[in-house]
């Protein structure tokens, strides 16, 4: 008889610095959707984390990785995120995430690991001096998810090889140990814009490591600064078609569009055909007015919270309690399987 999982969702972002529209509108905003109204009908235990120790794979300035920490904490409580309804953790507050992924390192291969597309890009030609934690991430990551046996996983195009992956060290794991113990855990990927481009080059994934502040919506920029990067945002002389496709060959504009979807939480195809034939002169105004109206109470929002950094850290200790109170047994158990005596 196959083993029943309770519906969870686990997901997390980097408090790598810099948390933008990207983030927002390709994460954030998704969690919190699944948190109010879970999917398809079924509602979900939701658990988000801040996934400081994915963040250390490459070096990281100590008090800068705390700030962005708490930064991230504040993004997500502004965004909507309840510490209440959710669980909301940075991950080396729960030392069964490590604890766990030493086992699931047993358990990978290293030609798994070696064809992950992200460890390739990262480390490129540099590979012999990057880091071993780096080369592992994706470990790291399924004992992310299948500490917590989570049934769903949000998450973008980018990291869903990396959830291919904890399929497979579940199924390896269930296989080898002659068990039914993790769940063959499900991707959610979807949304007007899970991919959000840069404002500068639509060809290219928005980005925190950009060196033009021009090309991204920073969460913490104030009313006017998000406007005037909309009305600066790159397009091309052409009005807006009448359907998506005539988009095929136009990424600024596209992405545009995109965005303008989401925030309106519609579809991009009706949200083309609200601003079809529209010169870009008066929809970017349109799109800063939504983008403001928004955006700009989240960041107030983050501000406020990041003047009492004691509560944040409260929460974040609160969180670890309670995701330790469902991952301590399924460690346990997954130690009595292999058979490590406790």
């Amino acid at each position: 008889m196959a083993a029943t999982f309770t519906p969870r969702v686990f997901s997390g972002i980097q408090p790598s610095g810099g948390l933008h529209l990207g983030n927002y509108l390709g994460a954030i905003k998704r969690f919190v959707d699944m948190q109010n109204n879970g999917l398809n009908g079924q509602s979900f235990e939701t658990i988000y984390c801040m996934v400081d120790l994915h963040a250390i794979t490459v070096w990281q300035d100590p008090a800068t990785l705390a700030k962005n920490t708490r930064e991230l904490c504040a993004g997500f409580i502004a965004s909507g995120i309840d510490p209440e309804r959710s669980v909301l953790i940075n991950q080396s507050q729960v030392p069964e995430h490590a604890q766990l992924a030493w086992i699931f390192n047993t358990v990978a291969r290293m030609g798994w690991m070696q064809r992950m597309t992200q460890w390739k890009d990262k480390a490129g030609k540099n590979a012999q001096n990057a880091s071993l934690g780096l080369f592992a991430y994706p470990a790291l990551m399924a004992a992310d998810i299948l500490l917590y046996h989570a049934t769903h996983v949000p998450v973008g195009e980018d990291q869903k090889q990396h959830l291919e992956l904890t399929r497979d060290i579940a199924a390896k794991f269930n296989n080898d140990y002659g068990v039914d113990f993790f769940p063959m855990t499900e991707p959610v990927i979807e949304g007007a814009a899970t991919r959000v481009m840069s404002l500068r080059d639509g060809t290219k994934k928005m980005s925190k490591s950009d060196a033009s502040d021009a090309s991204r919506i920073n969460m913490t920029d104030d009313a006017d600064t998000i406007a005037r990067k909309i009305r600066k945002a790159k397009t091309d002389p052409e009005p807006l078609p009448e359907t998506l496709d005539g988009l095929a060959d136009r990424p600024d504009a596209r992405n545009l569009i995109n965005i303008y979807a989401a925030l309106s939480d519609i579809t991009a195809e009706r949200a083309m055909a609200q601003v079809a034939g529209q010169p870009f002169s008066s929809f970017k105004p349109a799109l800063a007015d939504l983008a403001v109206e928004k955006l700009s109470p989240i960041s107030g929002e983050m501000a406020r919270l990041m003047q009492d950094t004691a509560q944040l850290d409260a929460i974040l200790a609160r969180g670890a309690e309670r995701a330790r109170d469902i991952a301590a047994p399924i460690l346990a158990e997954t130690y009595r399987i292999v058979g490590l005596v406790r």
